[in-house]
């Protein structure tokens, strides 16, 4: 079996959000046992996996990525859209924009404290278009 849906995610601020249930929400029943691959539409925001329960790590990540490209630099040419936009478009590159996860028991094989998170690196950055390609049995 294979399924494909395009969901899209409610309009978010900067920052590392966690989206795990929103995804879910729209994907709706899972099999029994497959993979599931997520694919962000953009190319100013990013997916990732990680810590789904203290928020701090959400903040931090955000504030490391942050430092690690910087707005405003002089050597930027791209940035008729704005301060952030081509930081947002390096912060993409670094995160990527596609996760594959397994599905076990009809649920997704995440650790205990995973979740699948929205890097949101513009200002206003609007919905987000998703891709889910779900194979299973």
């Amino acid at each position: 079996m294979i399924r494909q849906v395009e969901i899209t995610l409610r309009e978010r601020g900067r920052g590392c959000h966690l989206v795990t249930r929103e995804v879910l929400e729209q994907v709706g029943v899972l099999p029994q046992t497959g993979l599931m691959n997520v694919m962000v539409k953009h190319t100013s925001c990013g997916l990732c996996i990680n810590e789904n329960a203290d928020p701090d790590v959400r903040r931090d990540l955000n504030a490391i990525l942050d430092r690690m490209v910087p707005e405003r630099e002089p050597y930027y040419r791209h940035t008729l859209e704005g301060d952030d936009d081509m930081p947002a478009h390096a912060k993409s590159a670094l995160t990527g924009v596609s996760l594959t996860i397994p599905i076990t028991g009809g649920r997704l094989n995440l650790g205990t404290w995973q979740g699948i998170y929205l890097c949101e690196f513009r200002d206003y950055g609007g919905p987000r278009r998703m891709v889910v390609t779900i194979i299973g049995e």
